[in-house]
């Protein structure tokens, strides 16, 4: 079969709500990042073949399909298009698979694949509660939605807490997951860790999230979300800005164009999981990744499971068996920010940067999304 190489990696930093990159557009802030990926691989951008880009909220500044909106604010020839991917959290991490597929299946050779999301200027539903404001129906709000799955709310934060219910997660493991992501963070980013994959925007050269000083008596004062519940806001992923972008080509593109690939797609899955539930699809997602790589969980150096919420990758490492210490070495999303349709390729830029600087022969990056889903993604090091 033909392969898919992942030529390079960039991403912003990602800022906070209402921080530093808060007034940027989102089609400049993404143009910032294609512009810089194909100015440091020398891609021609005559050559580029699509831009495939994830976002959520898909309204506002971030509607009338962002991706090509993007792709010629980066300067990209009109030739080239672009389209937007909703696959919730995931939607970044199903644009580098649409990409990897169509370069595999030998139908474009180079294509950039990645996503953002400005979740200070449009917020997290914001096209479902601006829909309803206007008197238009709940996306869950259909006849035989109800008949399947009756008026139960459906949010994310109800599925966190029946997470940490059902694998018995207590609250102050949770506020040790928590604050040992952002010590990993803050660690990645004295060292310099993240330098080679950040392109600085806005005079913003660092993370924004990552919190100095946090303590375990700290998070115990903080209420829960839900009353007589587990989780409180930081055991849950920050609302943040940022965009990412990969280059993604085919064998041939890298040896007419002389790459230098960082990595090779190894094998990619999608499932769906208990949309009431909503994020425990990680689980199965990482189950049929290995089965279909053909390696085993032992094999896998280096992990990227996102920090959703501490309950969901406590959950994954206790159903998978894998080692919390090679997963998020860096701190995940609970530290470094969730900018919703940017995650999943910032999620693999940071892990590709990180096997080739440990040489990390295979990693492994799955992420939850809303409705009950999630992709997994398995990276082998060139």
């Amino acid at each position: 079969m033909a392969e898919a190489y992942l030529v390079d990696a960039l991403r912003t930093p990602v800022g906070k709500r209402g921080g530093a990159l808060s007034a940027v557009h989102p089609a400049d802030l993404g143009a910032t990042v294609i512009e810089a990926l194909l100015a440091r691989t020398g891609a021609d951008p005559d050559a580029v073949d699509d831009v495939v880009w994830g976002c959520v909220g898909q309204m506002g500044p971030q509607a009338s399909n962002i991706g090509r909106i993007t792709a010629l604010s980066a300067g990209l020839p009109e030739h080239v298009p672009g389209t937007t991917v909703d696959r919730q959290c995931g939607s970044s991490q199903q644009a580098v698979h649409f990409a990897a597929q169509a370069v595999m299946s030998g139908v474009q050779d180079l294509v950039v694949a990645g996503g953002v999301e400005v979740m200070s200027q449009v917020p997290i539903a914001s096209p479902t509660t601006i829909g309803l404001e206007h008197g238009m129906a709940h996306p869950r709000g259909g006849e035989r939605w109800r008949r399947r799955f009756g008026d139960q709310p459906i949010t994310q934060f109800r599925g966190a807490e029946l997470i940490a219910d059902k694998w018995d997660l207590s609250r102050s493991a949770m506020e040790q997951f928590a604050l040992e992501s952002h010590r990993r963070a803050l660690v990645a980013t004295d060292a310099g860790l993240f330098a080679d994959e950040i392109v600085p925007v806005a005079d913003l050269v660092r993370d924004e999230g990552p919190r100095r000083g946090s303590t375990a008596e700290a998070l115990a004062a903080l209420t829960p979300i839900s009353e007589g519940g587990r989780l409180t806001a930081a055991l849950a992923s920050q609302i943040s800005d940022g965009a990412a972008a990969i280059l993604v080509a085919s064998a041939d593109a890298v040896r007419r164009h002389g790459f230098r690939p960082l990595a090779r797609v190894h094998t990619m899955a999608v499932v769906g999981s208990d949309p009431v539930f909503m994020l425990t699809g990680p689980i199965p997602a990482t189950e049929a990744a290995l089965r279909r790589s053909g390696l085993s969980l032992d094999e896998i150096g280096t992990f990227e499971v996102n920090e959703a919420f501490a309950s969901v990758v406590l959950a994954w490492a206790t159903e998978t068996g894998a080692d919390l210490d090679r997963t998020n070495p860096q701190g995940g999303a609970i530290a470094l920010g969730h900018p919703l349709g940017a995650t999943g390729a910032r999620l693999m830029t940071t892990m590709v940067h990180r096997m080739r600087r440990d040489g990390t022969r295979f990693g492994l990056q799955t992420m939850c999304e809303g409705g009950g889903m999630a992709n997994a993604t398995v990276l082998e090091l060139l």
